[in-house]
């Protein structure tokens, strides 16, 4: 009978399967009493730094959501079943905006190295939301991927 087991994800392995962008589920820390708010997103991933970009979007009249939590610590989760059995990455630290940050800088250098996928959720056009860009240099990034083992 075989059984399946986790192993690390790592390097070359990482980058693979995070590749320039994706979805996944960026969730921002709450306190003792609540659960953190968690949301669906696409992101970039730019490899030669280790870094993901965020493109979100803020709804007019909308003082709540995640105009009131962008400051709290996130934790941000990539997974997928691959040919090669489940991957999985988690991301944490501080989202960082960079909408208004100088065209030279190197972290719009690096949103635009990226490739978020554009999925259109919204009651109205996109052009008709308001989005704004952030990145997430990790405090730390964990990836397991299967394994099937003969027992």
């Amino acid at each position: 009978m075989q059984g399946l087991r986790w192993v690390q994800l790592g390097g070359e392995d990482l980058d693979s399967f995070l590749d320039r962008g994706g979805t996944g589920v960026l969730s921002f820390g709450s306190t003792v009493e609540e659960p953190p708010f968690s949301i669906p997103v696409s992101y970039g991933y730019y490899a030669d730094e280790g870094h993901f970009y965020f493109r979100l979007s803020f709804p007019e009249g909308h003082s709540g959501g995640k105009a009131a939590v962008l400051d709290r610590p996130v934790s941000f989760v990539v997974y997928a079943e691959t040919d090669d059995g489940w991957h999985s990455v988690v991301a944490t630290g501080s989202l960082e905006e960079i909408s208004d940050a100088p065209y030279e800088s190197a972290a719009v250098q690096g949103m635009w190295a990226v490739q978020i996928p554009a999925v259109d959720v919204f009651e109205r056009p996109p052009e008709d939301v308001t989005f704004r860009d952030f990145r997430l240099v990790p405090d730390r990034v964990t990836g397991r991927r299967e394994v099937e083992t003969a027992e």
